[in-house]
C-alpha cells in the first residue's frame, strides 16, 4: 500500500514537471517565434492643405480705389514693428515650433525627399515612437504628431509640389509577445497606389516637372540684383505678369508652384507657394501665411493664402494673387492696382484679411511672425 502511494505520488510530481515544462516550452515559442500583429493606420484628409479662393475681379470703368503710392520710402522705425530674427523663417520656419517627435517625422520626411518622387517609398522609422506608444492612447498621440509635422513640411517645402500627403499613411505595426510588445512605424501609401498628386503618374514625370520647375527658378535667379526690396518686388512682379488665375481650377498642380510656373496658371495658393519657392531661392526671409479674406464682389469670407517678407528688420505682408486682378472686358489696370497689397502693415492689409494660424481642425496652432502696423 505505501509502495502504491509513492507511485502515486511520484506519477503527480512528473505531471506536474512535464506542465512545467510545457508551459516553458510554450513560453519560449511565444516569445521568440510567434508575433500578434496589429496593423494601425493614421491619416488625415485635412493634411493636404487646400484653399477655397477669393478673388478679386476688376471690372471695365470699375473704380480704382485703395492704391498707394509708386515711391517707395524706407519706413520710419515704429514701436508697433518688432524685428524678427532671420534665421526663425526661411525654410524652416514651422520645423522650429515642432516637438521633438514631430521634428523626428519630419526629418525622415525631409531625408527621403529624392525617393519620395516615386510615390511608393516606404520612410522607416523602425521602433523610434516605442515610448510614446507604449503609454496610454499612445496612437491618438503619435498620429496628432504625425499630423502637426506633415503641416510644418507642406509649409516650408513647397518645392514638394508633386505629393499628395492626403495618401501618405503612419502605419504602425504592434507585436505581442510574452513578456513584451514591440512597435514598427512607418511612413506609405495605401497598398497598390502612390501618394503623388493627381496628374503626376510615375517618377519619369516628377522628374521631367522639376525641370521645368527648376527652368524658371533659374529663369528668375538671372534677375536678382542682390538688393531685398528690389528682389522682393522683382518677385512679386514677375508672378503677376506671368501668372493668370484660373477661375476654373482644372489644371494639373493648380494648388502648387507647378501650376504657377510652368503651366502659368493657378489658385491663390499657387500664387503664394511660388513666391515663398522663388523667395527661398533669392535668399528671402519669408513664411507661408494662409487665412480667410474678404470677396470684394461677393462680400463673402473665404479661404485664402498670401505670404510675409522679412525687410529691414520689419515683416510685411505681401497678396500676389490680389495684386493680379482677373480683367473682364477691356478694362485698364493701372499700374498702381498691382501694388494694393504689395509689402503692407497689419493696419491696412487686415482690413480684409485674417490670418488663420491653425491649419486643420483640432490640429496645432503655429505662432507667426510680428506684422508691421504701418505699411512700406
Amino acid at each position: 500500500m505505501k509502495d502504491k502511494i509513492i507511485n502515486f505520488i511520484m506519477i503527480i510530481f512528473a505531471l506536474i514537471i512535464f506542465a512545467g515544462v510545457v508551459f516553458f516550452a510554450w513560453i519560449v515559442y511565444r516569445e521568440f517565434f510567434t508575433e500578434d500583429t496589429i496593423e494601425s493606420i493614421h491619416t488625415d484628409n485635412n493634411a493636404k492643405i487646400t484653399y477655397d479662393e477669393s478673388k478679386n475681379e476688376t471690372k471695365e470703368n470699375q473704380s480704382l480705389s485703395n492704391t498707394i503710392s509708386e515711391t517707395f520710402g524706407l519706413l520710419e522705425d515704429s514701436k508697433d514693428a518688432v524685428s524678427y530674427p532671420s534665421e526663425n523663417s526661411t525654410g524652416n520656419y514651422f520645423y522650429k515650433q515642432l516637438s521633438d517627435t514631430q521634428k523626428k517625422i519630419y526629418d525622415g520626411i525631409q531625408s527621403n525627399k529624392d525617393k519620395l518622387k516615386s510615390g511608393t517609398y516606404a520612410i522607416e522609422y523602425g521602433n523610434a515612437f516605442s515610448d510614446t506608444l507604449s503609454k496610454e492612447n499612445g496612437e491618438d498621440t503619435l498620429g496628432y504628431d504625425y499630423q502637426t509635422a506633415i503641416e510644418a513640411f507642406i509649409q516650408d517645402n513647397t518645392d514638394i509640389f508633386y505629393l499628395d500627403p492626403s495618401k501618405m499613411f503612419l502605419n504602425i505595426k504592434k507585436s505581442k509577445k510574452a513578456f513584451s510588445t514591440t512597435y514598427d512605424v512607418e511612413i506609405k501609401p495605401e497598398s497598390g497606389k502612390t501618394y503623388l498628386e493627381d496628374g503626376f503618374n510615375s517618377e519619369t514625370d516628377v522628374n521631367n516637372a522639376i525641370r521645368e520647375v527648376e527652368n524658371v527658378r533659374n529663369e528668375v535667379k538671372n534677375k536678382l540684383t542682390g538688393n531685398t526690396y528690389k528682389d522682393i518686388k522683382m518677385i512679386h512682379d514677375y508672378l503677376i505678369d506671368t501668372v493668370d488665375y484660373n477661375e476654373k481650377d482644372d489644371n494639373i498642380g493648380g494648388h502648387s508652384i507647378y501650376g504657377a510656373l510652368v503651366e502659368k496658371k493657378c489658385v491663390c495658393e499657387g500664387y503664394a507657394k511660388a513666391f515663398k519657392y522663388l523667395a527661398d531661392m533669392a535668399g528671402i526671409d519669408n513664411v507661408l501665411m494662409q487665412g480667410t479674406a474678404i470677396n470684394s464682389n461677393s462680400e463673402k469670407r473665404e479661404l485664402h493664402a498670401w505670404n510675409a517678407v522679412f525687410l529691414n528688420n520689419k515683416w510685411y505682408l505681401i497678396d500676389t494673387t490680389w495684386d493680379d486682378p482677373i480683367i473682364i472686358g477691356r478694362g485698364i489696370v493701372l499700374n498702381n492696382v498691382h501694388y494694393r497689397y504689395f509689402l503692407k502693415g497689419y493696419t491696412s492689409f487686415y482690413a480684409n484679411h485674417t490670418l488663420n494660424p491653425q491649419l486643420t481642425e483640432g490640429g496645432k496652432i503655429f505662432s507667426y511672425p510680428t506684422i508691421s502696423a504701418t505699411d512700406y
